[in-house]
């Protein structure tokens, strides 16, 4: 085991032969006879500094001048300083420990003093060191665990919805659309005060990682149903109408079967795919919600949902143009859709248009 490195700064050549005689079986010792060495030797060798006496009263440069030279340094705070002073300095002493001297030795040093005083800050160094090294181990770990969860839940978000591909051929290209519509509006809207509160880098990440979920109840619509190329009879249109609760449903059981861990994640998944279909007026499904009871996840949804919707072909319509599925929404502004929302939507509209373009099914 290597020993310990203390730097000696003393202009008094007594002083540095005593301190070289108490300290030297024990610990490797470097020398400086001014300010100005003891500057020049940290410039060199900081890293293999453990600890600095540093007399006080030392002419043109002095320990104090020193001591703050050390603290302007970022490489060089952490290296204990112990001030070596006398018995008339109390004031420089004070000073010292105010400016961050860790202790002090009065002179006449006794031998004794001083090898306890650099045994203990060294002690004190050393646990310092050795509490850094595990908190920098256990900030990996925890940075690890949290992309590792992260990582999970993409895959686990990614199988659903390549689950809900395999049943509805249309909802490859949608699904991407949706998650930047969702995105970019939830950014639009974040600094209304309106939102603030709601709004933040996590929740629009945990929003946008999750829209993609918002249809995933359809798993459980028949064929017949799901894939019918004309319009749905009434029999048939409620049975699409549980596509909402399934999914909720489904992810809820996710959720509690986890023990709540990703509670957060899974709460904006089960929002969305159970309230994408509510509208402002209380006339959507499943529960007939209105206005801000709505989770504003889902009413995001709802916007990016219904314009995607409407410029996409589909087995039982032609896509229409922006222009017109502009017009449409528009008409429904304070009926489907949030109004103040909505009219974001509309006044950025070129935004939302270049991620359909990005995207095209094309």
């Amino acid at each position: 085991m290597s020993k310990a490195s203390i730097l000696i700064v003393d202009d008094e050549p007594i002083n540095i032969r005593l301190l070289v005689e108490v300290l030297k079986p024990e610990y490797e010792l470097l020398i400086a006879t001014n300010g100005h060495q003891a500057i020049e030797q940290l410039q060199k060798c900081h890293e293999d500094i453990d600890l600095i006496l540093l007399d006080v009263n030392m002419p043109e440069i002095s320990g104090l001048d020193v001591l703050e030279k050390i603290n302007e340094h970022p490489n060089w705070t952490d290296i204990p300083v112990i001030f070596v002073t006398a018995r008339d300095q109390d004031g420089d002493e004070a000073e010292g420990l105010q400016k961050g001297a860790v202790d002090y030795i009065t002179k006449p040093i006794s031998a004794p003093i001083v090898r306890a005083r650099v045994n203990t800050q060294l002690t004190l160094r050393k646990a310092k060191i050795e509490l850094a090294t595990q908190n920098k181990i256990l900030e990996q770990k925890v940075q690890e665990r949290t992309e590792e969860i992260s990582y999970t839940q993409d895959v686990i978000i990614h199988a659903l919805t390549s689950l809900a591909e395999t049943r509805d051929k249309e909802t490859g290209s949608h699904i991407i659309r949706t998650q930047y519509y969702v995105k970019t509006l939830a950014e639009l809207i974040r600094h209304l005060p309106e939102y603030r509160d709601e709004l933040n880098d996590f929740t629009i990440n945990a929003m946008f990682k999750t829209a993609p979920l918002h249809d995933v109840g359809k798993v459980g619509i028949p064929d017949n149903v799901l894939l019918k190329p004309g319009k749905l009879t009434a029999e048939e249109w409620v049975v699409m109408k549980t596509h909402a609760k399934l999914g909720a449903d489904a992810l809820m059981q996710a959720g509690e079967s986890s023990g709540g861990r990703g509670v957060s994640f899974l709460k904006y998944a089960h929002e969305i795919a159970l309230g994408h279909h509510e509208k402002w007026d209380g006339s959507g499904y499943p529960n007939s919600l209105s206005g801000n009871d709505i989770p504003l996840s889902a009413r995001l949804m709802a916007v990016a949902d219904v314009y995607d919707a409407l410029i996409s072909k589909r087995c039982y319509k032609e896509a229409f143009s922006h222009e017109k599925a502009l017009s449409i929404m528009a008409e429904g502004k304070g009926q489907h859709f949030d109004p103040l929302m909505l009219q974001v939507f509309l006044d950025n509209e070129p935004a939302f248009f270049a991620i359909a373009e990005k995207y095209n099914d094309g």
